[in-house]
């Protein structure tokens, strides 16, 4: 069996700032929905807030309504990345089973639950003044 040489460490890219900066830190945001993207969950969220939409749609919702609702998404997906983060940098720590892995990994998985029933909270209250009054 070979082993290979580690690879030469490299050197740290040059500090960006003013407008490439900005242009730059847009390429990383890019980068990190295309990562995103491919986790099932993510597509799922989408899906929710496309229905979440129709339904707030016919109930006749205010804009404030649609309002919240995106924020509670934006929210959403943050923790969802997060939580992704978090489980690609335990998966590069702990390629086997290992305790501090599968807590990191669960409270992850809660952080993402709860903002999840936040958005299902604000939709059901707004379908209730909706359909059964204030």
């Amino acid at each position: 069996m070979t082993v290979s040489p580690a690879s030469p460490p490299r050197a740290k890219p040059p500090r960006v700032t003013g407008l490439a900066h900005l242009w730059a830190a847009a390429g990383y945001s890019v980068g990190g929905l295309r990562r995103l993207w491919q986790e099932t969950a993510f597509r799922h969220i989408v899906i929710a807030l496309l229905l979440g939409f129709g339904l707030l749609a016919i109930a006749g919702a205010e804009t404030m309504d649609y309002a919240v609702l995106l924020i509670l998404f934006f929210c959403l997906v943050a923790v969802e990345a997060l939580n992704t983060a978090v489980e690609c940098i335990v998966d590069h720590l702990a390629p086997d089973w290992a305790a501090f892995a599968r807590d990191a990994k669960d409270l992850g998985s809660l952080a993402t639950m709860c903002l999840l029933c936040a958005n299902g909270v604000f939709l059901g209250a707004v379908l209730l003044r909706s359909f059964v009054g204030e």
